[in-house]
């Protein structure tokens, strides 16, 4: 389903931060196909997969997301060992108005890897991810994400890897991969999820 060839060739940017964008990841059909086996995700904030329904061919691509082509590929790109290094994934199915703040991601993450599942155009201002120069305003960026269906996102995270976008409510599906620094990172990340959903819940959260 995955593109591997696109991204592959897609020259890597180095600064501020490693990054590249990939539009058309998924060709329009196997995004039909993996929105159609989209799971239903209990409101908003990002949930983890392992207490997902994953199945179908939304299964399918996070099989090769994970997988060891992939992960060459991403060695390869970003000249980086990914030996004994897990992933995690979560998915995200609605942006809140308090989703979008500034951010870098957790320091237990080594790559994020963003996949947009929504339509193909997205007609709002808002919801756009911002990659900056900084981490105090969001005006001051270099690249902007329109979140469209099939557009991959990958960065290496850094302290300065900073992201963020303008307020957006509404449907917003985007999956997101992690490879991380190691087990015990993936444990709690993944058996923290309860906890965080609740806070997200009450006081908005951060959105890719």
């Amino acid at each position: 389903m995955i593109q591997i060839d696109k991204f592959r060739d897609t020259p890597l940017v180095t600064e501020p931060f490693k990054h590249l964008m990939v539009e058309e990841f998924l060709t329009k059909d196997d995004l039909e196909a993996a929105v159609s086996d989209y799971p239903a995700v209990p409101g908003g904030g990002s949930h983890y997969g392992v207490h997902l329904d994953i199945h179908g061919k939304f299964k399918e691509l996070i099989d090769q997301l994970t997988g060891k082509e992939f992960e060459r590929a991403m060695e390869e790109k970003f000249d980086f060992d990914l030996t004994g290094r897990p992933t995690t994934y979560t998915v995200r199915g609605h942006c809140r108005a308090k989703d979008g703040s500034i951010h870098t991601d957790s320091k237990t993450k080594i790559f994020t890897v963003l996949l947009y599942m929504n339509d193909l155009n997205w007609n709002n201002d808002g919801g756009r991810l911002r990659l900056l120069n900084s981490g105090n305003d969001l005006e001051d960026y270099f690249t902007e994400v329109e979140p469209k269906g099939g557009t991959l996102l990958v960065f290496k995270r850094s302290d300065n890897s900073w992201h963020g976008h303008h307020p957006y409510e509404g449907p917003r599906r985007a999956l997101q991969v992690n490879w991380l620094v190691d087990m015990a990172a993936k444990t709690r990340e993944e058996s923290r999820r309860g906890l965080v959903g609740k806070v997200k819940g009450m006081f908005g959260g951060k959105a890719a």
